[in-house]
């Protein structure tokens, strides 16, 4: 009998066996430990959705002329949900706006319409001025701020330096705002979710 050979009527050790498949075991365990957050990882984090990253937004909570923010690369992104009123008030007003068919904006053609949206009841633009990057706010309709001026059919002003904007981001004339607000990429899930990130064609 060489050294590398094993008889076959050799005893077989319980106490090594067991211990053979309790390590085995454990190496299993281990490896499901190892690979459940490795897999996680892939997910997008956070931060990586803050970057650029598609993100889902819920839209039920939004009531009637109700606006929400999010943030999506790092910008605030506004959803506002238009009542009959407000996209009535989209109407008559090209006169008084820069760019009121968005010739200047690079939209697809399902947001180049008077309110800019594939759906007329919800607006989403990013909520930065075009002039220097303020804030803008949103103003309601006959609204006592002297800003806007008599007239107004709501929409949104930016305080910094007086650029106003109607319910579809579009910018009045002669203020310091060169264009209209951005719309980032979106697209709508069912009524009551919103993909931003992704357009409709993606």
């Amino acid at each position: 009998m060489t050294a590398a050979t094993i008889p076959n009527n050799t005893p077989v050790d319980p106490q090594r066996r067991t211990w053979l498949l309790a390590t085995g075991a454990a190496g299993g365990v281990a490896a499901v430990a190892t690979a459940v957050p490795f897999i996680s990882s892939l997910a997008p984090s956070e931060r990586a959705k803050a970057m650029g990253a598609p993100m889902e937004v819920d839209l039920a909570d939004i009531p009637p002329g109700g606006l929400k923010t999010v943030e999506w690369r790092g910008k605030p992104v506004w959803i506002q949900r238009r009542t009959p009123e407000m996209i009535a008030a989209l109407d008559g007003q090209d006169a008084a706006l820069a760019d009121p068919e968005s010739r200047r904006d690079d939209l697809p053609e399902a947001l180049r319409n008077k309110g800019r949206s594939a759906r007329p009841d919800l607006f989403v633009a990013i909520g930065i001025c075009t002039h220097l990057g303020c804030s803008p706010t949103a103003v309601a309709a006959g609204s006592a701020n002297p800003s806007v001026g008599d007239g107004w059919h709501g929409g949104f002003f930016c305080p910094c330096h007086g650029s106003t904007f109607d319910l579809a981001g579009r910018v009045f004339r002669n203020k310091p705002a060169p264009t209209n607000l951005e719309i980032p990429p979106h697209r709508f899930v069912g009524d009551s979710r919103l993909i931003v990130g992704e357009s409709e064609e993606a």
